[in-house]
């Protein structure tokens, strides 16, 4: 046989070129826009995609009926600050000593927002930040050009004149305040719609961060909320109906003005939750969490399971489902990957190529929960197999407070957590809890590394002397 080496050295030294054709093309690809919708206490159950009959969410639906849902998806953290501290730093929030409310989020942390601005992104915030309240703290410090929103951890949804308090402190617009008298839901709907409008003739793509404080206390709802839910009986689920029904509203006008815009088939956009329903504890608010077990503020499924979807035309194949685990920073992982912005020291991982099938297995071997202000709740998932150490139901130490123990499940055949197997799978407990105190211990080390403190843990309370029995 001859060999044809003309035609061979042509093909090799083209090889490279068209890899290398193939890499400018892909770098030349328009980036995507990117929409985070972040609820607040949502409880698990409470959107029609998880089978809510009570409280229609069709504009949520909707993003799920265009994209992917995530069946096994978490928050970072079972309350507020520390989901959203994991969000926008693109970490674990222990490696910056963040276990509880408030924050800020240290200046060491490289927040996403900034990151997406230095890859040319327009970025804006609407609503809740809980992240720091201090000049340099604040949203505009932390990388948005813009913010409409509150700092602090909620707030009215009705103005309240001459009240006091952090649930009263004015409405900003960057750094000033406003004589905001709009139902808040609503506001923040049409301010984020319009900071879509904004970038209607924009030749750079955008980062809209819209965090809602609903469904979160205090439970207010104008009228033309409550009405649609008047056959609920119980006071605070109508409520709780009324402030998620128009939180769906204010989504849909998003997406609507998206469309407008001719900008919706070029946007990646995310829902999610900060954390499990507030069923037993903090700010209860009638939400429900079936089947899951436990609640906000707990390691149980009820406190850090949430929703997850995703919707990128002509990337995620519409009425997709994706059954493995996935947690809050893995959402600015894939913004970041698809923004081609610099993703160096973070946690989370680019869901994209799993949800198409370019990869298989899953996104993480483990997953980590800790919450040492909070009753010192924690917790792992590696596979099917979780471990829980967590308190349940009231909040303070009493009758009504199960205290925590170490328990293993099999989340595949047992959802609700109703079987503790640690009696019968040691071995598995063992190797769990060893997985877990190693990133506790990790992840302290880099907190103290960065110059930080990390939180210690929150002593048991001290058991009351019960009395010596005398005998007669």
């Amino acid at each position: 046989m001859q060999l044809r080496w003309p035609s061979l050295l042509r093909s090799a030294l083209a090889a490279p070129l068209l890899v290398s054709l193939g890499a400018l093309h892909a770098a030349d690809a328009p980036k995507p826009n990117v929409l985070v919708i972040l609820a607040d206490d949502l409880g698990y159950a409470d959107i029609g995609v998880h089978g809510c009959k009570d409280i229609p969410t069709p504009n949520i639906d909707r993003i799920a009926a265009r994209g992917v849902r995530f069946t096994d998806a978490y928050a970072n953290g079972s309350f507020c600050t520390p989901t959203r501290a994991a969000l926008i730093s693109c970490r674990y929030q222990q490696r910056y000593g963040i276990e509880d409310l408030g924050g800020p989020l240290p200046a060491q942390a490289n927040p996403l927002p900034q990151r997406l601005k230095a890859a040319g992104y327009v970025t804006g915030m609407v609503g809740k930040w809980h992240l720091g309240s201090t000049r340099d703290f604040t949203p505009v410090d932390r990388g948005f050009d813009e913010f409409f929103g509150f700092v602090g951890g909620g707030h009215q949804y009705l103005a309240q004149p001459g009240a006091k308090g952090e649930y009263n402190a004015p409405i900003l617009r960057n750094r000033e305040p406003v004589n905001e008298q709009r139902y808040l839901t609503d506001a923040f709907g049409e301010e984020a719609a319009a900071f879509v409008e904004r970038q209607r003739e924009s030749k750079n793509p955008f980062f809209l961060y819209l965090a809602f404080n609903a469904v979160h206390t205090p439970l207010q709802a104008p009228e033309k909320y409550r009405t649609r839910f008047r056959n609920i009986a119980d006071p605070k689920r109508q409520t709780y109906a009324a402030m998620l029904s128009a939180m769906d509203d204010a989504i849909g006008l998003v997406l609507a003005k998206l469309e407008q815009t001719g900008k919706l088939n070029q946007t990646l956009i995310v829902f999610t939750n900060d954390n499990g329903g507030p069923t037993t504890r903090n700010a209860v608010n009638g939400s429900l969490n079936t089947p899951l077990r436990g609640s906000k503020c707990e390691t149980f499924e009820g406190g850090i399971r949430v929703p997850l979807l995703l919707q990128w035309h002509g990337v995620i194949a519409p009425g997709t489902t994706y059954s493995k685990p996935a947690i809050s920073f893995d959402i600015s992982a894939t913004a970041l990957a698809a923004a081609g912005a610099d993703a160096t020291a973070i946690d989370g991982v680019d869901l994209l190529p799993f949800v198409k099938g370019d990869k298989s297995g899953a996104p993480h071997d483990i997953l980590f929960w800790r919450s040492r202000t909070m009753s010192n709740n924690y917790g792992a998932r590696q596979g099917v197999w979780k471990y829980v150490h967590s308190t349940e139901g009231d909040a303070a130490p009493g009758p009504k407070q199960r205290p925590a123990q170490d328990m293993l499940f099999n989340l595949a055949d047992d959802l609700g957590e109703q079987r503790d197997l640690a009696a019968q799978q040691p071995n598995k407990l063992a190797e769990l809890k060893m997985l877990y105190a190693t990133w506790s211990n990790e992840v302290d080390a880099d907190c103290r590394k960065l110059g930080l403190e990390p939180k210690p843990s929150t002593p048991a309370p001290a058991k009351k002397a019960t009395p010596p029995v005398v005998s007669q």
